[in-house]
C-alpha cells in the first residue's frame, strides 16, 4: 500500500489569523446572543493554512472548530434563534471556507490512481471544512430557517459554485 496523500485546494490563509476565544453562547443574556453568533460567524472566515505550514497557528486552529460545533448545537438546541441578520453571515461563511480553486489533478507517480491499492488524497483542511459543512447542514435542516428568507442570499451564484 502507498503513503497517504495530501492535496488542499487552493485558498488563501488569511492575514490576521489570531482568533480571540469568545464566549459560550450560553453565557451571555439572550439580548446579546445574535450579536456574539454574528461575531463567531466573523470569526469563522479566518482560513489557515494546513499545508505549507500545518504547525502554525495551532491555538487559532483549535478556536475555530469548537466554535462551529458550538454555533451548530445553538441551532440545533434552540428555536428562533436564526433571524434575518444572520442569513447574509453563514451564507458568506459558508462561501469564503468552501468555494476556492482546486488544485490541479497530480498524481506523483505518474501512474493512474487504483483504488484497491491508493490511498485517497486528503484535504489538509478537512477537519474545519467538515464542521463548516456540518453546520451549513443543521442550518438548513433547522425547523426555523425560512427559504424565503435564505433565497435572497443563496443564489444562482452561490449554487453554481457548489
Amino acid at each position: 500500500m502507498k503513503d497517504k496523500r495530501q492535496n488542499s485546494s487552493q485558498f488563501n490563509a488569511s492575514n490576521n489569523r489570531e482568533l480571540q476565544k469568545l464566549s459560550s453562547l450560553k453565557d451571555v443574556p439572550p439580548a446579546d446572543q445574535e450579536k456574539l453568533f454574528i461575531q463567531k460567524l466573523r470569526q469563522c472566515c479566518v482560513l489557515f493554512d494546513f499545508v505549507s505550514d500545518p504547525l502554525s497557528d495551532l491555538k487559532w486552529k483549535e478556536v475555530k472548530p469548537a466554535a462551529l460545533s458550538e454555533m451548530a448545537e445553538y441551532i440545533t438546541h434552540n428555536r428562533n434563534v436564526i433571524t434575518e441578520p444572520i442569513y447574509p453571515e453563514i451564507v458568506h461563511m459558508f462561501a469564503v471556507n468552501m468555494f476556492r480553486t482546486l488544485p490541479p489533478s497530480s498524481n506523483p507517480t505518474g501512474a493512474e490512481f487504483d483504488p484497491e491499492e491508493d490511498e485517497p488524497t486528503l484535504e489538509a483542511a478537512w477537519p474545519h471544512l467538515q464542521l463548516v459543512y456540518e453546520f451549513f447542514l443543521r442550518f438548513l435542516e433547522s425547523p426555523d430557517f425560512q427559504p424565503n428568507i435564505a433565497k435572497k442570499y443563496i443564489d444562482q451564484k452561490f449554487v453554481l459554485q457548489l
